[in-house]
């Protein structure tokens, strides 16, 4: 009996641990898609309910949080959201402000709280700034509500990789990325004639936002998404052109076809209508951008980095005339996390020692080879690894290199630290052993990054 009940409970722990597998084996694209189901299912009013409270003023009008006429503003409510054309993530500024009636307040948090739900759905930036001011209208009932966004959607890996002024990455400063303000107002921020929208504007610029024009429209967004302008979609997925790369053909096969299919079946497993107008081409345009990352199986001297037949050129850019340094900064590139199927980006920097003094490779090959490397399922550790090794088999003495970059994946989920990046670094050769050249390249780095080179 006890030898029974002990098979019994082991076969219990079998099934336990099966089913753990299962659990932790779910794809982050999936945790993503039952992120914005609970999302559409959560309600404004259960959020703000109970978050109201009395605060002396007037009976009657406005401005019960500071006397007659007071503002309360929120500002720079970081949030990620997800492009409905192509299902990317797009990042946000939120700033929110509301003018207090009926001798109630809402506790701030819920505001952040209020704009997170909208923003956890298939959006563009105005129809989010209009969800976000109706909402806070209907279930605070305030004399008025303000709400201003400034978005950044990440742009195609081609696109980024070709900007010829890289910039050191920050959070508020995306280099490549297309931008975009949009405002909405109702209530009292609507009457012509009052200084309400205008003071919300200034209360911005205290913190250096500036919304060009000061409109309440602020900016139509007539060309938002990036893969608008790569192809026109038609309602079955397929294109009536070919994408300005050409990586994707206008009449794609049937496993290509099927991605497309899969993705039209999530979207409706998320409530959407696939035959929306604004979804209309939407896995197709997603399927392309992932197409992106499938040229890995290109071959290396389709990308311009031959190992075998490079030349060197010579050059008078030498770091240091004693280590014989060379520096390769700012090397743009767009790679896709192969853990969650979000992109990250960034930049990387080559430090190398010459075989011969003052010999050098061209930046377009190196600029080519860090796009062989990052254009395909990546991780970070990895993509640095290797841009070391493939330098090195080139320059044996001594290479170095530091990836700079920020993973979408762990700003626009999980635990969404905006503005987050992550630094790997790869030595190989003399750069192991010397410090004081590691230090020196370093150093340039940091230079290049103060002068905003």
């Amino acid at each position: 009996m006890a030898r029974h009940l002990g098979c019994l409970l082991h076969m219990q722990d079998e099934d336990r641990e099966k089913e753990g597998r299962k659990k932790r084996g779910r794809s982050s694209f999936y945790c993503w898609h039952l992120a914005l189901q609970r999302s559409v299912r959560q309600k404004v009013k259960d959020i703000v309910q109970g978050a109201l409270f009395p605060e002396a003023g007037l009976d009657n009008g406005t401005g019960h949080a500071g006397g007659a006429g007071g503002l309360v503003v929120v500002r720079e409510i970081s949030l990620f959201s997800y492009c409905e054309s192509c299902l990317l993530p797009f990042s946000i500024q939120c700033h929110v402000g509301y003018v207090p009636s009926g001798q109630r307040v809402v506790g701030l948090s819920k505001l952040s709280r209020v704009a997170d739900v909208f923003a956890k759905r298939l959006q563009d930036p105005q129809r989010l700034s209009d969800d976000i001011c109706a909402a806070l209208q209907n279930s605070i009932n305030p004399a008025g509500v303000a709400v201003a966004l400034q978005c950044w959607h990440i742009q195609f890996p081609e696109v980024l990789r070709c900007n010829p002024n890289p910039k050191h990455l920050s959070k508020s400063d995306m280099q490549g990325w297309v931008q975009a303000s949009v405002c909405s107002s109702s209530g009292v921020f609507e009457v012509k004639g009052n200084s309400f929208w205008n003071d919300f504007l200034a209360l911005l610029k205290f913190r250096g936002i500036n919304l060009e024009g000061g409109s309440k429209s602020c900016f139509p967004v007539q060309s938002w998404c990036p893969s608008r302008s790569l192809e026109v979609p038609l309602c079955n997925g397929h294109s009536t052109k070919s994408p300005n790369n050409g990586k994707v053909s206008s009449k794609p096969g049937h496993a290509y076809a099927a991605m497309v299919a899969a993705v039209t079946s999530i979207l409706y497993s998320l409530g959407e209508d696939p035959m929306r107008k604004e979804l209309i081409g939407t896995p197709y345009r997603y399927v392309q951008w992932l197409m992106n990352f499938k040229s890995s199986n290109l071959d290396f001297k389709m990308n311009g980095f031959n190992l075998g037949k490079l030349c060197l050129h010579k050059t008078g850019d030498v770091v240091n005339s004693q280590c014989h340094i060379h520096s390769v900064l700012n090397l743009p590139f767009c790679s896709q996390c192969e853990h969650h199927l979000l992109p990250f980006h960034g930049v990387v920097h080559i430090g190398y020692f010459d075989e011969e003094e003052g010999k050098h490779i061209e930046r377009s090959i190196f600029q080519s080879m860090v796009h062989y490397y990052g254009c395909k399922l990546q991780v970070q550790e990895r993509l640095t690894r290797q841009i070391a090794e493939a330098v090195h088999v080139v320059f044996r003495r001594g290479v170095m290199v530091v990836v700079e970059a920020n993973h979408i994946c762990m700003i626009s989920r999980g635990i969404e630290k905006v503005g987050s990046s992550t630094a790997t670094i790869a030595v190989m050769g003399q750069f192991s052993t010397d410090p004081a050249a590691k230090a020196l390249f370093l150093q340039t780095i940091s230079n290049s990054t103060a002068s905003g080179g």
